[in-house]
């Protein structure tokens, strides 16, 4: 009998995780969770925000994958046995997130929600670029997808900082770490990039008083989880004009409901939670190689520390 691996996403194309899948390991049996007839024969899980108790039905589970980098739907659960839960690390998803943030500062850089704004008017306005060393752009967070966004903007001659709560060393950026930090990190960002995970404590860490320091019309990027800042303190800013805009990708609630202010201000674009996804093509060989390394008794590689949420 072949090894079974469970999938479960919501969002995911099953069939091309499938293929791909067993196109790298032709003796793996992946199925969804309803066609399975034998549990016990489940040893590999790979999953996205699986419903409570998904991991109580499978006795003999070995390694569970997660289909991203956030990890943070695993993390203080009673059902998930005592084994290996690694994450997504795939180079092809640093770079997607690092196009998605350089869009977005690009697009703050530029001006370009005002000459949208001047072309709905029918006016020819003219304002001339600054040059991007004299912009200070902040990255909150400089993990692997954060670093990245943060060399990326680098690159293109932006002055960054980052920061992050242990200390780091990256070519070119100014580092800060630590709560201590944090207020002079935020004080001198006129865009702040959030590309924080969601832990127990960094939950909540841009509230009003923090979201209150940063200068005044500054810009806002949140790619990582919406519950890093609270968000009717993000509203109350944006509606004072303490923040200048926003782009927001995730949400303390994902749709965002109907009834949310956000939808109906001019300076904040909405994207539902797309910055940066597995892509099966490249991702489906880590997985693979993953489970080898099990097989042989190795230690899986990406593993996550559930403890501290990445």
């Amino acid at each position: 009998m072949r090894d079974i691996l469970v999938f479960y996403s919501d969002f995911d194309n099953y069939s091309q995780w499938k293929q791909l899948l067993q196109r790298e390991l032709p003796d793996l049996d992946v199925r969804r969770a309803e066609d399975i007839e034998d549990p016990s024969q489940v040893r590999y899980a790979l999953v996205w925000k699986p419903p409570i108790r998904f991991f109580h039905r499978w006795p003999n589970l070995e390694l569970v994958i997660n289909l991203g980098a956030g990890v943070d739907a695993l993390v203080s659960r009673d059902d998930l046995p005592d084994v290996a839960v690694t994450r997504l690390s795939d180079p092809n998803m640093a770079r997607m997130m690092a196009g998605y943030v350089l869009f977005a500062v690009l697009r703050y850089a530029r001006e370009i929600p005002f000459f949208e704004r001047m072309q709905r008017e029918a006016q020819w306005c003219y304002r001339h670029p600054r040059s991007p060393e004299t912009l200070r752009i902040g990255v909150m967070g400089l993990g692997e997808l954060g670093k990245r966004a943060a060399e990326e903007l680098a690159r293109q001659g932006f002055s960054v900082a980052g920061w992050s709560r242990s200390p780091k060393r990256l070519e070119g950026i100014e580092c800060y770490h630590g709560l201590d930090s944090l207020s002079a990190f935020l004080t001198d960002c006129e865009i702040l990039v959030v590309m924080l995970p969601s832990t127990p404590d960094t939950r909540g860490l841009l509230d009003a008083e923090r979201l209150a320091a940063l200068p005044r019309g500054a810009s806002l990027i949140n790619v990582s989880r919406g519950d890093i800042i609270d968000e009717t303190a993000l509203i109350e800013q944006l509606q004072s004009g303490h923040l200048g805009a926003a782009t927001l990708d995730v949400f303390a609630k994902e749709p965002l409901e109907v009834s949310s202010p956000l939808w109906g201000m001019q300076q904040v674009l909405i994207t539902p939670h797309l910055a940066s996804v597995a892509l099966p093509d490249s991702a489906a060989a880590q997985i693979a190689e993953n489970i080898r390394r099990l097989r042989q008794g190795k230690p899986p590689h990406h593993r996550v520390d559930l403890q501290r949420g990445y």
